[in-house]
């Protein structure tokens, strides 16, 4: 009897405390949607200063409240900012490290952030800043009030270097593609030649990092090389915000042809398109013709020539029938020529002895 009362005892608090582990792993966490924290900033008007370009005190500062889902929870906390008219189509992504209630930026972090945005350099405009709570894909992300601010972000040029086949794979002499206001995209004009197609990018004029390819996306210190689809003066245009490089055929290249110039009018010397200068170059011998000169033809073609004005002003060119171009005397001279942006019978040119 004693035995049977100890193991009915025994048995019973098995169950008891099976029961007591299965209410336990039984409860269920539900969230209410979360509310959302409150967000403010430091300053909400600004005109960023270039002076301050290696200075990492932070220059603005976004501090934040803690979302309330009901219960502890791991929320990845994320700083939105976009144009104001935008209404958060494209917004920049900042992601706020855990357990972190503040974000902020240098003049250049910020600065960078903002071109990135498509602001314009030197003038003003309206941004929004927000912060977005998330818990996981399965419950919606919350959002915190809306910071407006105004903002002024500096232009801010940036290089990259393209050393390849086409040149010898010598970084310190590689041609460039160039960000004009620092937003990731940078351009530029390489000329690939026949069976030289291979090469990469690098941040400077070293090796120390670079660029490479893992299919259509590029790589930062990995990949294999990255390869033009064909030889030719080629507009290389590098997205490091997508990771994607893309390439197009020059439309449009440049030469000088003239009694001037070394083929005379027989034979178009090219002109070298300077990305950094974002103008067309060439370093020549130039001989002094009396009465003659030369002129800038457009793919080798005289369909589209520029010559001097009806007054030669020694600065602009036409399309429209424009005279030669004279050379006072004869040397090794550096001819630069840029064709206006907005009106392409335009040009201008300098000539300047070496």
């Amino acid at each position: 009897m004693k035995k049977s009362l100890v193991k009915f005892l025994a048995f019973g608090s098995i169950v008891l405390f099976s029961l007591a582990s299965c209410k336990k792993s039984d409860t269920l966490v539900v969230t209410n949607g979360g509310t959302a924290g409150t967000l403010s900033a430091s300053a909400t008007t600004m005109v960023l200063d270039k002076a301050k370009l290696n200075d990492t005190t932070k220059v603005i500062t976004f501090n934040f409240t803690n979302a309330n889902y009901g219960y502890t929870s791991a929320t990845t906390n994320t700083l939105q900012i976009d144009l104001a008219s935008d209404n958060w189509a494209k917004p920049q992504l900042v992601t706020v490290g855990v357990k972190q209630l503040a974000q902020g930026f240098s003049t250049t972090d910020f600065n960078a952030l903002l071109l990135k945005l498509g602001l314009t350099a030197g003038t003003p405009s309206q941004v929004s800043a927000r912060i977005a709570y998330s818990v996981g894909t399965s419950v919606k992300p919350v959002y915190s009030n809306v910071v407006t601010l105004t903002l002024t972000p500096f232009n801010l040029t940036s290089f990259l270097y393209v050393p390849g086949a086409y040149q010898g794979w010598n970084p310190a002499t590689a041609d460039s593609l160039l960000s004009a206001t620092s937003n990731g995209i940078y351009t530029g004009i390489i000329n690939f030649t026949a069976g030289n197609l291979a090469f990469k990018i690098t941040p400077a004029k070293t090796w120390t990092n670079s660029y490479g390819a893992t299919g259509a996306t590029v790589v930062y210190n990995g990949g294999g090389d990255i390869t033009a689809p064909a030889a030719g003066l080629t507009w290389v245009t590098l997205n490091l915000n997508t990771n994607t490089i893309t390439f197009a055929p020059v439309a449009y290249y440049y030469s000088i042809i003239g009694d001037a110039t070394p083929g005379g009018w027989a034979s178009d010397t090219d002109m070298k398109y300077d990305n950094g200068n974002q103008i067309w170059t060439v370093t020549s011998p130039f001989t002094a013709v009396a009465g003659q000169g030369f002129k800038v033809r457009r793919n080798h073609d005289w369909g589209t020539s520029y010559g001097t004005l009806a007054t030669p002003d020694g600065v602009d060119l036409t399309s429209a029938n424009g005279g030669n171009i004279s050379v006072a005397a004869a040397a090794t001279y550096k001819f630069n020529f840029s064709v206006n942006a907005t009106d392409a019978t335009k040009a201008t040119y300098t000539l300047v002895k070496q």
